[in-house]
């Protein structure tokens, strides 16, 4: 352990915690953190900002009562001040704003307790906070569209950027973006850097939104200084207290330097991600804790190693999860936990005879909920794993309550869901048993198109036009999807008809573009596509039913129309109506919320193989802008239903 105890200063407007590793200095009673003292810098946050606009809790909220109140931006203030613990092992002090309504329509209807923590021998601290709605009728409804944590660092020493392995890299400045330097594109996010200070980075776009993850990739990011070797660290050791589960993409690092750690955010996802209250709805959750993290390496050695180093800490934190020393009563520690284990297979008659071990398949609890609601539940707390390659699995330091289990697994399409709800209770250890997930099917497979993994990462992602490139994804063939304005080559690609898929002499890598977007006209309007897809049926029962099944990977203000045979009838056999809201598309996102459709069709729509092709016509009419879209995931035809093995 370092020699030297946490140490508590407290000052006129603000409050010092230092281990002599690091030194943080939080205003008083704000509690925004403005000064980040480490490895021989007095700060390394960005001293050319407000003091306010360096490290801080914010929220987007919106009124739900009438008044209008939309979008509103707040960073939270605390107006209380409170030591919780202070030892020369650790300190924790907390910042809490209040709410009464004699605030309504000024700040969030909410009661916010922001916490840090200072340990001993801790290169890095800890934030998290509690936030509350009384159930009150005097508490006003309201939306909370974001919440997060922010880091603004110094951007005269802080450089090069990692969010992962293979997404890593010197940074274009702040300044690259502003007015003259940067054109701005299709959107304000996405800026072609025209005349950058640095002339390495001239012709490239940054767009933060490159840099996003899912939540179970998002574990650590940020950024490192090379004079002096110092790394600035955001870790998320747990996703429970995130929304939408693992699938979930937040942004994390991006030009600023920013660093951030998003807990509620709609991006990916829209309104479906936003929790809603109303008006005396009692709530409470706790956002984190996460760590902060700095570390440093020795004069001559590479800075770029911090990168390896965080990983390993990172690990560590994972391993201590949950934390034993945040000292609020609305943080569970592990002895008031609970935990479950089993075995999920798949059973799928037309695959094989047996029922089928998951290999990697997802196992989740959440609230109680419909099948897959999971991915849209964004006021409670999830808890998930991967099975093995036996299909056990085994989730552990489940805060207690009532769940449903949820699954899906790659390869089959849908959802798991148990019909019974799982309480958890402190010190249990639930074996749930083998679980059986039946996923729909009808009959064969006549045919199939892509893989059912939730991603339209394996159809056709066009290279990016020259003049928009990010160089860093060139050789990237797994994040070509990342790189910007790709949804207008489908129009290059297609410039007059649309694109035609035939069964048996198509390569759905090759030949299904990656998204159906509108079509760019010459006027520089936009118009809905209807794509194909052909195929021949050797037999055809006239009075069978056969199945469509349609998996998308997102939408974003679409809708799939189709139509078998005739693409002129005038109303299509089946519709989604207008579906999504995720614009997944424009901020580079490869998939945004999972929709599932089973469409019915009747033999005598059809015809055999010697009396020609049959066309399945996939429409998407929706085009006043090039971002109403759909992402396939995967597509299916099944034969007819009497065709079901015992």
């Amino acid at each position: 352990m370092s020699p030297i105890g946490v140490q508590l200063q407290i000052e006129d407007g603000h409050v010092v915690i230092n281990n002599g590793i690091v030194e943080v200095t939080i205003s008083n009673p704000e509690g925004i953190v403005t000064g980040i003292r480490y490895n021989g810098l007095d700060n390394v946050l960005e001293i050319l900002n407000n003091e306010s606009d360096r490290g801080y809790w914010d929220v987007v909220w919106s009124a739900l009562d009438g008044s209008g109140k939309t979008g509103l931006f707040e960073v939270i203030k605390g107006t209380s001040f409170k030591v919780i613990a202070e030892s020369e092992e650790l300190v924790e002090i907390s910042f809490s704003r209040p709410w009464d309504p004699s605030l309504k329509g000024k700040l969030a209807p909410l009661n916010i307790d922001k916490r840090f923590i200072l340990v001993r021998g801790c290169s890095g601290f800890y934030t998290y906070a509690i936030y509350e709605h009384l159930g009150s009728q005097e508490w006003q409804a309201f939306s909370l569209a974001e919440t997060r944590v922010a880091f603004k660092l110094r951007k005269d020493k802080f450089h090069y950027m990692a969010v992962s392995d293979d997404r890593r890299r010197y940074m274009p400045l702040p300044d690259d973006r502003s007015p003259g330097r940067g054109q701005p594109l299709a959107y304000p996010e996405a800026v072609l850097l025209a005349d950058p200070v640095e002339p390495e980075f001239k012709g490239e776009v940054d767009d933060k939104y490159q840099y996003t993850c899912e939540n179970r990739n998002l574990m650590v990011h940020g950024w490192i200084s090379n004079d002096p070797p110092t790394g600035f660290w955001q870790i998320t050791p747990s996703d429970e207290f995130r929304t939408g589960g693992p699938l979930k993409q937040n942004l994390c690092s991006h030009v600023g330097p920013t660093c951030l750690a998003v807990f509620v955010g709609a991006h990916y996802a829209g309104d479906d991600l936003v929790p809603k209250f109303g008006q005396g709805e009692a709530w409470k959750k706790v956002f984190g804790p996460v760590f902060i993290y700095l570390n440093s390496v020795m004069d001559g050695e590479d800075p770029l190693t911090l990168w390896d180093d965080a990983k390993t800490q990172m690990m560590i934190e994972v391993k201590s999860w949950p934390y034993s020393f945040p000292a609020s009563e609305d943080f569970p520690k592990s002895n008031q936990r609970g935990n479950i284990c089993g075995k999920l297979l798949v059973r799928d008659r037309f695959v094989q005879d047996n029922d089928m071990p998951t290999n990697g398949a997802y196992v989740g609890l959440a609230q109680p909920g419909e099948v897959g609601s999971w991915q849209r539940e964004c006021k409670d707390y999830q808890f998930w794993t991967k099975t093995d390659e036996n299909g056990v699995f085994s989730i552990t330091n489940i805060r207690t309550g009532n769940y449903n289990i949820y699954a899906w697994v790659p390869g089959f399409i849908g959802d798991y869901r148990n019909d019974d709800a799982i309480t958890i209770t402190a010190g249990c250890d639930i074996n749930v048993g083998t679980l059986v997930y039946e996923p729909p099917r009808s009959g064969p497979t006549l045919w199939d198109i892509g893989i059912p993994d939730r991603s339209a990462a394996e159809f056709f992602v066009p290279d990016p036009n020259p003049q928009y490139v990010n160089k860093l994804f060139l050789d990237q063939p797994q994040n070509n999807f990342r790189q910007y304005g790709l949804w207008e080559q489908y129009g290059e690609l297609y410039p007059e008809g649309d694109l035609i898929f035939t069964i048996g002499d198509s390569d759905y890598s090759k030949d299904w573009f990656y998204a159906q977007v509108p079509r760019r006209k010459k006027d520089k309007s936009y118009e809905g596509t209807t794509w194909q897809i052909k195929f021949k049926l050797e037999n055809v029962q006239q009075t069978a039913t056969y199945t469509l099944r349609i998996a998308l990977a997102g939408a974003s203000l679409a809708e799939l129309q189709v139509r078998v045979n005739d693409r002129n009838k005038v109303r299509p056999l089946f519709t989604t109506g207008l579906i999504g809201r995720d614009n997944a598309i424009p901020r580079h996102g490869i998939h945004g919320l999972y929709w599932l459709y089973t469409v019915e069709v009747l033999g005598s729509l059809l015809v055999k193989e010697e009396e020609g092709d049959n066309i399945f016509y996939f429409t998407q009419p929706r085009s006043q802008s090039p971002f109403q879209a759909i992402m396939y995931d995967y597509i299916r035809l099944e034969g007819p239903k009497s065709d079901v093995p015992n």
